[in-house]
């Protein structure tokens, strides 16, 4: 069973790319592969409270986020640096995640065997 990471970089309501990246990571999680997501850059984004999309006629990214654990994505990272050059800390996050800073990434993105980046 290969371990598949997906790295998010894009803000949730730029296009459809956020929501087409996450239809691919619940496909994925569908078919049992373990699965694990690393916010990077505006991608800290999709996973801040109070996202309010309707006006864009776009859709919540944090609630699909939310109905991850369903599929058994629980392992949810963001890069430290990229929470504060945003002003965002843990505390403004929907959901549980765990952080990681810019110097280990590369280490930590080694113990996967299919990474996807977006």
């Amino acid at each position: 069973m290969k371990k598949f990471l997906f790295v998010l970089r894009t803000c949730p309501h730029n296009g459809a790319w956020a929501k087409e990246m996450l239809d691919v990571i619940l496909t994925t999680a569908a078919f049992d592969q373990p699965v694990s997501i690393l916010l990077l850059d505006d991608g800290v984004f999709q996973i801040k409270k109070n996202q309010n999309p309707d006006f864009l006629g776009m859709k919540d990214t944090a609630a699909i986020f939310k109905a991850l654990e369903l599929y058994d994505v629980n392992d949810i990272f963001v890069e430290t640096e990229s929470l504060s050059e945003r002003g965002l800390n843990v505390i403004d996050l929907c959901i549980p995640t765990e952080s990681l800073s810019q110097k280990g990434i590369s280490q930590f993105m080694e113990r996967f065997d299919v990474v996807f980046s977006g």
